[in-house]
């Protein structure tokens, strides 16, 4: 059909090499106002300890300096080809109606989000009084006066193929089509459009499908935003893995990790297409992620951040969670904040907990941390009370179990402990021999295992240390 429509064009030749010939030149034009910016070295940091069997604890490299450079020229490309489209004529194309995402109290109780829902009808009008600010007069003394007393209006975000106008909520629905169209499953998504000019947050949840505690950080912290004192917008996804969260496990229907998947492949494994889907209908949208997660399963985390302390800007991003330890990790490929860092969106993991439960003390640790960044970034503005400044553990280790039998546990998440301190014991239940468990360094207990059976070799105490960084 498209060979038929070109055949039948009547548009003379010489017209249509005219438009093709201006329509290169300006091309090459904007090619060449792109450039990389060079950035100093980092300075190294020491190496995170890895459990195999631990998610999300890996060894940790230097930052390559060509990686964040490529990254922020695809950043700030994305931009000058929309203007450019943007700036292109549109005669001769059919008007388009707008999909105008309903406005609706969060709070409130409300059906499941449709993917396609019926558009409302909206005044051609409507997007510029909402969007334009008052013009001030033409005079220098009153200019300052107008962008120090008044916000700068927002504008309408676009995502998921709706329009949310400026001092609205909504759910949508984001569906990564991967299953047979009359039993596909949508995720909703949730989204605060402020009434001003700000960054956009994104959060997700329950990218392993076990991990409730970041549902419910999700959950209360976007039912709390106010669209009409926020600035910018906030995009929240509390379940990430819907299958997995269903079957009550943090893999995908096919066993793999979703976690390991990021940015994904348009035409790759179940996990790869979930993942790509993600990424591009809502992950670029953001200028920061926060990704929450838990401890694996029968494992513990304290509330801490994992952060690539080797990259500038997300290291300056960590300093608005308020007393949320920070835990060096540069990451590895396939995790969504490393694909997220690679994309140029400053982006951390939030770990809180673990697995299959609900934990109150966590989940308000969670809350309060997005609730400071986002006062910290100027997104809300509430009279906050910043406690202590918590440490950053450039290094950490595993101590593990030397003998089999069951684990009992002598300390607590966030003890600091010194070497040699017992941390638990195993106990046999045949020979009913005790063996202790011992620090091998002075630190504090970031993570552990729960009281269970467990194996020789088995990673039962994650501890904490922090180390000089080489070059300071």
């Amino acid at each position: 059909m498209l060979f038929q429509r070109h055949h039948n064009r009547t548009t003379p030749t010489w017209f249509a090499y005219l438009v093709l010939s201006m329509t290169s030149v300006g091309a090459v034009a904007d090619s060449q106002n792109s450039k990389a910016d060079s950035e100093p070295p980092a300075p190294l940091v020491a190496q995170l300890a890895e459990d195999e069997s631990v998610e999300d604890v890996v060894q940790s490299e230097p930052r390559h300096d060509t990686k964040k450079a490529s990254s922020k020229t695809k950043k700030t490309a994305e931009p000058d080809t929309t203007k450019k489209a943007d700036a292109e004529p549109t005669a001769t194309k059919p008007k388009q109606p707008r999909k105008i995402a309903p406005n609706v109290d969060l709070k409130e109780v409300a059906p499941m989000p449709e993917p396609e829902p019926e558009p409302e009808p909206a005044p051609e009008n409507a997007a510029t009084d909402s969007t334009e600010p008052p013009v001030p007069a033409p005079t220098e003394e009153i200019e300052p006066e107008v962008t120090e007393a008044e916000p700068i209006p927002s504008e309408t975000f676009a995502i998921l193929g709706k329009e949310v106008l400026p001092g609205t909520s909504t759910r949508l629905a984001w569906s990564p089509n991967i299953q047979i169209a009359g039993l596909s499953q949508i995720t909703p998504v949730l989204v605060v459009n402020g009434a001003h000019a700000g960054p956009t947050l994104c959060l997700t949840g329950a990218v392993h499908g076990d991990e409730l505690n970041g549902i419910e950080i999700v959950r209360r912290a976007m039912y709390d935003l106010d669209p009409a004192k926020l600035s910018g917008q906030v995009v929240g996804v509390p379940i990430v893995n819907l299958t997995g969260f269903q079957q009550g496990t943090r893999y995908l229907p096919d066993r793999r990790d979703l976690n390991r998947y990021f940015p994904g492949r348009a035409d790759g494994t179940l996990a790869d297409r979930i993942a790509h889907s993600l990424f591009n209908s809502v992950i670029r949208h953001c200028d920061m992620l926060v990704d929450i997660h838990t401890g694996s399963l029968k494992r513990t985390n304290l509330p801490q951040l994992r952060a690539d302390m080797n990259d500038p800007e997300v290291a300056e991003f960590t300093k608005g969670f308020d007393r949320m330890a920070v835990v060096h990790s540069s990451g590895s490929g396939g995790m969504l904040r490393t694909a997220a860092v690679n994309a140029g969106i400053r982006a951390v993991t939030l770990e809180a907990g673990e697995s299959l439960r609900i934990q109150e003390h966590q989940i308000k640790a969670g809350v309060n941390s997005l609730n400071s960044l986002m006062e910290k970034h100027g997104m809300i503005s509430r009279m906050f009370v910043w406690g202590d400044p918590q440490p950053v553990y450039y290094d950490s280790l595993w101590i593990r179990a030397q003998h089999g039998g069951i684990l009992f546990s002598e300390v607590a998440l966030g003890d600091r402990i010194s070497e040699g301190d017992i941390l638990g014991y195993v106990s046999d239940p045949i020979t009913n021999e005790q063996y202790p468990i011992r620090s091998d360094a002075n630190g504090r207990v970031i993570g552990m295992a729960v009281d269970q059976v467990v194996m020789a070799g088995f990673a039962a105490y994650h501890i904490g240390t922090e180390a000089e960084v080489p070059g300071e």
